[in-house]
């Protein structure tokens, strides 16, 4: 059941009860999590609460709410958004990689301290003081031709023995020594962390064959070009001099920052043989055209291994569904063999939060490889957020988006959930189905086709995708609306296609299915508006709006409107899936459909 994430005006006051909100505006509760009030109740000078003719509080903007917003996302998790109170929540992984970027305890401590308006519990300092004397505790270094483990705590390390399955992973000498081999570096690194203890990976890489990358300083199609100085730090940051301290690790930039002009950063600090995986053969074009576009290297130097053509180079791009297709449930993965057969110095995982099953057991034996992970956010639906953390490494870079947003290197966007009511004749269709499927037919409501048809006359003669999960639905709005639809059948050279009709301004419309979330080089799109999607992701949420946040020519900002079936489980989904966005200060302007009139939005 989703959990209710509006707060009603009883609930604000009885907040004010335990935390004085004029003051400061963080509470944080005994469970690690976090309450952080958005708003300051007003008051008539004797503690009494001011209210409106409803008797509701009244309210302004907390003075310190977006400070605490932006320090707390650096160690902690957003659960839940409502307009008054945002909850957090202190988990391992988040302190971790908190950690990795050089918080410490006594850093993490203080902003807490600074920001909350009662006591903190001490169970949760301990707790969080735990967590971070854990990190580094264990320490895996390479002595010739294997890896010995080591641990600061002796007990820490007699108790781990205890259990099977780390045991089984390593052999301990006669003077108790722990040793592991290059097959058991990255499985016995998963053993540890399902115990709570992360592995400091100090064993080294294998430097792979070398491969010099430069960039050019004008591209193929005559512009400037020269790295940003975030993407120099992110690059910096990932590479670590080349020493053993770095090599592995995931960078954080959002969509349209250019994680792949960072990526080809790191890369040419490790000038080495590069694999690259990424989401779609789009995708892999997309890499293939940066790369040849700003480096120096030549055309036979990068290869596609896709359904279309296996070619191995010394860049070579292929895709996660290449990599873990098999012809039936009980066949090997055929094509995991080009992990190991090449000599790679470097393998660059796209999308990382993406990252299958069977990828995750192949990386545990690439150990030996620098290993560089990029995503707009380390969010994963399947919460797997551990094992990137344990077999790509920790989070070595951030950049906060509304930063780069201030420093023009992303659009400005304004974000609007459009509430449009479920159409009379579903309404018994919604009533009898499962809790599932009312996601789905709130989610096809004809009653959302005459409010994006309203939308698109709105913004006519801005670059517009209209962006949805299911077929039917993405199908019947393309008949209605006689625009061109991309959904994962389409051929690839047909997408192709239709991605440079619609940035050339030919086709200012596109509909595009789930394959529009990931890799698409669209930077003239103003206005997203999202139809329907996968429940409540909140990643894809993130994937959708940075489809928009490349700057403009003409510096435009973006819109991105979600029209949502009012009062059903997609409204609820709704919430969830803005969770993100809201973390990286985004605020969703909600709206009825019928006050289209004031729908807010950057309009033509």
């Amino acid at each position: 059941m989703i959990e209710d994430t509006q707060l009603s005006a009883g609930d604000l006051e009885a907040t004010t009860k335990v935390a004085p909100l004029a003051d400061n505006p963080l509470v944080v509760q005994p469970d690690r999590s976090l309450l952080l009030h958005t708003v300051s109740t007003l008051t008539d000078g004797e503690g009494g609460l001011l209210r409106d003719d409803s008797g509701r509080p009244l309210t302004e903007p907390h003075p310190r709410f977006e400070e605490a917003r932006s320090r707390l996302s650096s160690f902690a998790e957003l659960i839940k958004s409502p307009d008054y109170l945002h909850t957090y929540k202190l988990t391992a992984v988040s302190i971790w990689n908190a950690v990795s970027l050089g918080m410490d305890f006594g850093s993490i401590e203080a902003t807490l301290r600074d920001l909350v308006c009662v006591p903190i519990p001490e169970v949760v300092l301990t707790t969080v003081g735990v967590w971070v004397e854990r990190f580094g505790l264990l320490e895996l270094h390479r002595v010739e031709d294997r890896f010995g483990l080591t641990c600061g705590d002796g007990k820490v390390l007699e108790q781990l023995l205890q259990i099977a399955s780390i045991t089984k992973l390593c052999d301990v000498d006669e003077a108790g020594r722990i040793w592991v081999d290059d097959l058991t570096r990255g499985p016995i690194k998963q053993a540890l962390l399902r115990q709570g203890y992360p592995v400091r990976d100090l064993g080294g890489y294998v430097d792979g064959d070398p491969l010099p990358l430069g960039f050019r300083e004008t591209t193929l199609e005559g512009v400037a070009f020269g790295l940003r100085e975030y993407q120099r730090r992110a690059a910096d940051a990932f590479h670590a001099d080349g020493g053993v301290n770095g090599g592995n690790g995931v960078i954080v930039l959002p969509c349209g920052a250019g994680k792949t002009v960072t990526a080809m950063a790191a890369m040419e600090k490790v000038g080495a043989k590069t694999l690259i995986l990424t989401t779609n053969t789009v995708a892999v074009r997309q890499w293939r055209a940066e790369l040849l576009d700003k480096t120096h290297l030549r055309e036979d130097q990068v290869g596609e291994y896709t359904g279309l053509g296996k070619q191995v180079a010394p860049v070579t791009i292929s895709t996660y569904q290449m990599l873990t297709h098999r012809r039936s449930k009980a066949s090997e993965f055929e094509n995991l063999e080009i992990f190991r057969q090449e000599n790679w110095g470097l393998v660059i995982y796209d999308e990382v939060h993406l990252l299958p099953a069977p990828v995750f057991r192949i990386t545990a034996e690439l150990q030996a490889r620098r290993r560089l992970g990029l995503t707009a956010t380390l969010i994963r639906e399947d919460g797997k957020e551990d094992e990137v953390f344990c077999l790509i490494g920790p989070k070595r870079f951030e950049m906060p988006w509304k930063q780069l947003e201030n420093d023009g290197f992303i659009a400005s966007a304004q974000c609007v959930e459009l509430r449009v009511p479920l159409h009379p004749s579903l309404e018994g269709d919604y009533a009898s189905s499962t809790v599932r499927n009312r996601m789905r037919v709130a989610a096809e409501n004809t009653g959302k086709t005459p409010v994006i048809e309203a939308l698109v006359r709105r913004h006519a003669g801005q670059r517009i995708l209209i962006i949805g999960q299911y077929i039917d639905q993405l199908e019947s709005l393309q008949r209605h609306l006689g625009v061109p639809l991309i959904t994962g059948k389409t051929p690839t050279l047909k997408r192709e296609e239709l991605y440079s009709e619609f940035r050339s301004g030919e086709q200012p419309v596109l509909i595009v299915s789930k394959v529009g979330n990931f890799a698409v080089d669209l930077p003239d799109a103003t206005v997203a508006i999202q139809i329907s999607g996968s429940f409540g992701s909140r990643q894809e949420e993130a994937q959708r709006l940075g489809r928009i946040l490349r700057p403009k020519s003409d510096g435009a900002c973006a819109t991105f409107y979600s029209v949502v079936s009012e009062n059903t489980r997609e409204q609820e989904f709704a919430e969830k899936r803005q969770l993100f966005l809201a973390e990286q200060g985004y605020a969703y302007r909600i709206q009825r459909s019928m006050d289209m009139d004031d729908i807010g939005g950057c309009a033509s």
